[in-house]
């Protein structure tokens, strides 16, 4: 069964005939590939062609061309679509050229700093020469005391955070002497999620850091990736302070997306109590796993991905008891060991679904999933195209699901389907000068 017959199946269902308010279908795109004007170092060429990556997309050229120029640069594309090559290859290539340089790169998470990590490792194991060169590590919360000074005193690209790099590494930084007096890149990723008072204390962490740098002689160029906004190169000129070059031709395939609008129906004559938004997301879950489509289904909070979880692994047991065990929750609150095991078995495919909190919504790689369900307007239209962008990768045909709450806003867009589809990302607006964050961090300043 196809996406498509899944669709039209599900409407002719007498059960839930109606659910449906509207479809948007976003055709396939081809991928468009460009050509570097200086050819990569055999050694980062080899490591590319045993990573099966042949050809660059056209925004990954941009963004390297633009890195070697020595401008700042800020990537927007969509979810899987190579935005780690963007600034993997720029700075690798500083390497193979300066062994003594160093990086710097920050996420807003630990889980994604892990997840990345990996994605380094495995790149650079494909040639001796590199992984030779490279030492990498996480530093943050997690991280061991011999680690961290081992990584402090010897590595060459660290993995953080911004919270990590405020309070463990910027008040020590006659420890770091000879990381930041080397730091020739500064990699920020998924900066759309640092906006508001979170991203105005980053933005002055990053003034910060850039103090430091110039303490001990260095000027890193900034490589920054984002989710679609409405103003990528407004944002990425406030959090770091200094110009950007945007690139945001997204040049990466695309299959085909069916977009949906699932309204709950009425319980009552008077029309005023819906069903549960939560049991329509845990049937629409289940339904899709047992016709063989691996899914994640979103929740706004940690007990509503329980609750679809366990709904869902219920309804399985009944109708496909099979893939009844093949379906787990996730959310924030999980052990490190035990996030890390569950992405390790929806990315190969051993797991056939997910219910997760916005725990996933970011870029970790999760592979190739059928569909994505979000219970509830998450809130922003960048955030609701970021969790439906987890499924369809490459060509294949998805699916994404907006199951709407009785609520005013969830109901205004089940009502004006072409509202939604028509809008542009919000802005994502900061204010570092802001009396009572610039204060506090006047005097962190002070102390370092």
């Amino acid at each position: 069964m196809t996406i498509t017959e899944f669709l039209q199946k599900v409407q002719h269902e007498n059960e839930y005939k109606g659910q449906i308010r509207h479809i948007e279908t976003l055709p396939a795109r081809e991928a468009s590939y460009g050509e570097l004007e200086t050819p990569l170092p055999d050694a980062l060429a080899t490591a590319l062609r045993r990573a099966e990556i042949e050809k660059p997309y056209s925004h990954q050229v941009e963004a390297i061309e633009a890195a070697r120029r020595g401008e700042n640069v800020v990537v927007v594309s969509g979810t899987a679509s190579g935005k780690t090559l963007c600034y993997n290859v720029p700075v690798l290539e500083e390497l193979l050229a300066d062994p003594g340089a160093k990086a710097l790169y920050l996420f807003p998470t630990k889980a994604l700093a892990q997840d990345q990590l990996k994605n380094l490792v495995r790149l650079t194991g494909h040639d001796d020469r590199l992984s030779d060169l490279v030492r990498t590590g996480t530093y943050d919360g997690d991280t061991t005391r011999h680690t961290r000074r081992k990584l402090r005193d010897e590595g060459n690209i660290i993995l953080s955070n911004p919270d990590m790099l405020h309070a463990g590494i910027l008040p020590y930084h006659p420890k770091w002497n000879r990381f930041f007096k080397d730091l020739k890149y500064v990699v920020v990723d998924e900066i759309h999620t640092y906006r508001g008072i979170f991203g105005s204390n980053v933005a002055n962490v990053m003034r910060r850091l850039l103090r430091v740098c110039e303490h001990y002689g260095s000027n890193p160029r900034f490589i920054c990736s984002s989710a679609t906004i409405a103003n990528p190169k407004e944002l990425a000129e406030g959090l770091i302070g200094r110009p950007f070059t945007v690139v945001d031709r997204d040049g990466s395939p695309r299959g085909r997306k069916h977009f949906v609008l699932w309204n709950p129906p009425f319980l009552d004559t008077t029309k005023m109590e819906r069903r549960s938004s939560n049991v329509e997301g845990h049937w629409l879950m289940a339904q899709l796993i047992a016709n063989g489509f691996q899914t994640i289904a979103f929740g706004r909070a940690r007990v509503v991905a329980e609750l679809i979880y366990k709904y869902a692994k219920d309804t399985l047991e009944h109708i496909k008891p099979e893939y009844a065990r093949r379906l787990k929750a996730y959310r924030g609150g999980y052990l490190p060991e035990e996030r890390r095991r569950i992405e390790k078995e929806l990315f190969s495919g051993e797991l056939m679904g997910v219910a997760s909190t916005n725990a996933l919504e970011l870029g970790i790689d999760v592979g190739s999933l059928d569909a994505a369900i979000i219970v509830g307007f998450p809130g922003t239209i960048a955030s609701t195209w970021q969790q439906a962008g987890r499924a369809g990768r490459a060509s294949d045909e998805s699916l994404a699901v907006l199951v709407g709450y009785n609520d005013p806003i969830d109901q205004y867009l089940m009502r004006h389907g072409e509202y939604f589809f028509r809008q542009s990302p919000e802005n994502a607006v900061i204010d570092p000068e802001n009396r009572y964050i610039l204060s506090k961090h006047l005097r962190c300043a002070a102390f370092e």
